[in-house]
């Protein structure tokens, strides 16, 4: 099947990340999950994206391409929130990228040099009145890069919840997330 890498967001490595994934494993898939906060995991965002800021989002940037050294230039890259930074790094620059799944955040392209490579598909999925996915300017990156890239897909849910693809976070929401993973599991069928 599909070989992804998938970067968690700002509380760290959560559980519910890890359940993603391992979703994501019993539809056939190969699927690695580096830890970017060296086994730190915060139940407070705030922390969490304060220990971000401190250690540099640069560094977590650089923690997760280094985390895609020694293993195939073929993945999907998926990121979640923060996660979507190196997510989106890599797969806008790192050659033979199969494809991303950015999860309720977005950069504009030019963060990475400027252009979305055409050969890349793309998902964004987000809520629309979320504070930080809406309400931050990502929503407007999905949006420009929904218009420049050749085969890209842009998914607002209703709703203000931030990490709502988590689990085992109270942002939760069970049916936003199941069309997620739904949408998700279709695309790693489409390009595998």
């Amino acid at each position: 099947m599909t070989e992804v890498l998938v970067f968690h967001h700002g509380h760290g490595l959560t559980a519910g990340v890890r359940e993603f994934a391992e979703q994501l494993r019993r539809a056939g898939h190969t699927v690695h999950a580096p830890d970017l906060y060296e086994g730190q995991v915060f139940d407070n965002l705030e922390e969490g994206t304060g220990y971000a800021e401190n250690a540099g989002f640069d560094t977590i940037t650089a923690r997760g391409t280094a985390a895609a050294e020694g293993l195939p230039a073929e993945l999907v890259y998926v990121g979640f929130s923060l996660g979507v930074l190196p997510a989106q790094k890599l797969a806008q620059t790192r050659p033979g990228a199969k494809g991303a799944l950015l999860l309720e955040a977005c950069v504009p392209i030019s963060e990475f040099g400027g252009a979305w490579p055409q050969d890349v598909p793309v998902q964004i999925h987000g809520m629309d009145t979320d504070p930080f996915f809406a309400g931050e300017g990502d929503v407007d990156a999905a949006r420009a890069l929904v218009g420049t890239a050749a085969d890209a897909e842009l998914f607002l849910y209703p709703g203000d919840r931030h990490l709502f693809a988590d689990s085992s976070l109270p942002s939760y929401d069970e049916q936003a997330a199941q069309q997620v993973n739904d949408r998700v599991l279709g695309f790693l069928d489409r390009v595998k």
